[in-house]
């Protein structure tokens, strides 16, 4: 026996089964409706936010971190 029922989820989260469900054991599917999606950025728009003199030289800049670190 198959029963498929779309529901609205009360505030409580509490659900009741329908009553022709059989008592005892059973499976029961839970599948949430897919709400609104988020539109993705594409990543071209990103390009060229940064000044490349925010920070310079990317290898000097590199090399600092790492002059940074205990050896």
């Amino acid at each position: 026996m198959t029963i498929t029922q779309t529901i609205d989820i009360p505030a409580d989260r509490r659900i009741t089964v329908p009553r022709e469900v059989p008592t005892g054991p059973v499976i029961l599917t839970f599948t949430p409706a897919k709400t609104e999606t988020k539109k993705k950025t594409p990543i071209s728009q990103f390009f060229g936010i940064l000044s490349p003199n925010t920070y310079g030289n990317s290898v000097a800049y590199q090399r600092n971190i790492r002059d940074e670190w205990d050896d």
